[in-house]
């Protein structure tokens, strides 16, 4: 679908269209007050996913592009102009997300991270919903990708420890490119937000050079992260890593072994 066509069906203007940067699941375009992201063969609830994401966390305060329009193969945003960096605003952004307490962990919905569908469901017991709802479906997605680590992976899943802050409002995929430098601050793009320990957010911001050492202490400055909690972030990378494995190949299985050979 053309983004002119999405817009018209939106009942929105029309306005001339530019490809923008990044993009690395769709095709995004700024057209005019709006940026507008189509791809033809989306994976079914990708765009409801992600429009869910944004709306789940506008509502609590999180700075994000407002959602004007949503269908399976499109998704129109208000365009957001952008401004100056400030790595501390930033932290700052993410540190209130995540003091944003939850009932329970997960979500009664699908989410996806990236193309890749992670399913639908909450409970009480962090190890088991992160085992269950996140780690099992990748390593199936990997399968015979991996080198043997699959018990590897299991062994260290189970015996980890996993300090317990209380399910906490996540992005999701919290890494550079979804993060934007507005005009009147920053704004979180792209979510694949749920209910989680903040540690999946703060393995995933490590993961690929993390936002720099203002953010970062601006961040522990409003929101001060345990020893235990800083333990347990490159195990909460594992599943970014196999999401990567499945996507893109074999060279982000060192990073796999890597995080096992933590944890023995």
């Amino acid at each position: 679908m053309r983004p002119d066509e999405l817009l018209r069906r939106a009942g929105l203007p029309v306005s001339p269209c530019v490809p923008l940067a990044g993009g690395d699941t769709s095709e995004v375009h700024r057209c005019g007050p709006c940026v507008v992201k189509v791809h033809a063969g989306a994976p079914a609830g990708l765009f409801a996913s992600e429009a869910r994401g944004l709306r789940l966390l506008a509502s609590h305060g999180v700075p994000v592009p407002e959602v004007l329009h949503v269908e399976e193969e499109g998704l129109v945003l208000a365009h957001v102009p952008t401004g100056p960096a400030d790595p501390e605003a930033l932290g700052r952004v993410i540190a209130a997300m995540h003091a944003v307490r939850g009932a329970a962990y997960g979500l009664e919905r699908e989410v996806f991270l990236g193309p890749v569908r992670l399913p639908a469901g909450t409970g009480k017991d962090w190890r088991s919903l992160l085992w269950t709802r996140r780690i099992e479906p990748l390593l199936r997605l990997c399968h015979g990708r991996l080198g043997g680590l699959e018990a590897r992976v299991e062994a260290v899943a189970a015996r980890v420890p996993l300090p317990s802050e209380g399910p906490r409002l996540l992005h999701g995929d919290l890494w550079s490119g979804n993060v934007l430098h507005g005009a009147e601050g920053p704004v979180l793009l792209d979510p694949g937000a749920w209910w989680g320990e903040r540690a999946v957010d703060l393995a995933m911001m490590a993961l690929f050079g993390g936002f720099g050492g203002r953010c970062e202490a601006a961040y522990r400055e409003a929101l001060p992260v345990p020893a235990e909690v800083d333990a347990a972030v490159p195990f909460h990378q594992l599943p970014f890593l196999l999401v990567h494995v499945h996507l893109f190949g074999g060279s982000y299985v060192d990073g796999v072994r890597r995080v096992l050979a933590r944890y023995g």
